[in-house]
């Protein structure tokens, strides 16, 4: 086919995700929260479609804090094998900056792995700039972390609260 459309998805199309080429998302997509990603207005896909096939996506949530200006964090971009190296990587991070800039997002940011080369790459050709940041990561798996109640409140150290 011809060059891949890139478009960020509306709140109905979940649809879209039914044809998927293989190893564009890590894992099979589950209609259950493929709907509850579409349905909350500050998740944000953008797709790169080869006809009616998905061949390349990049997921971005936009989110604000009572001190900050808006703000787009990029989740995960992912381009199957078949058509890699073509530009869609930066394609739809592009689509989703055009995006946030509408919500009046000032900053987009994302976080790799040192190891993640070609992601590095992406990112420094999209106009990224590298800094250095320590992510910590937490457990938070109900079925890790039994509770008492069944409210998330537990006694155990080994607890976990958000509010």
């Amino acid at each position: 086919m011809g060059r891949p459309i890139v478009r960020v998805l509306g709140a109905g199309e979940a649809s879209v995700l039914d044809r998927v080429a293989p190893e564009v998302f890590d894992d099979e997509i589950d209609a259950r929260w493929a709907a509850e990603f579409f349905a909350d207005p500050r998740h944000h896909l953008a797709v790169a479609l080869d006809g009616e096939l998905v061949v390349g996506f990049a997921s971005a949530v936009h989110y604000v804090h009572p001190d900050k200006l808006p703000e787009l964090w990029i989740n995960e971009v992912g381009v199957a094998p078949t058509h890699r190296r073509q530009g869609l990587g930066r394609r739809l991070l592009e689509a989703l900056f055009a995006r946030g800039r509408g919500l009046g997002c000032r900053e987009a940011w994302v976080l790799t792995e040192d190891e993640n080369v070609a992601a590095r790459a992406l990112y420094t050709e999209a106009g990224g700039e590298e800094s250095r940041a320590i992510m910590v990561s937490f457990s938070i798996d109900p079925s890790a972390h039994p509770t008492e109640d069944g409210n998330g409140r537990s006694d155990s150290p080994r607890s976990f609260f958000l509010s």
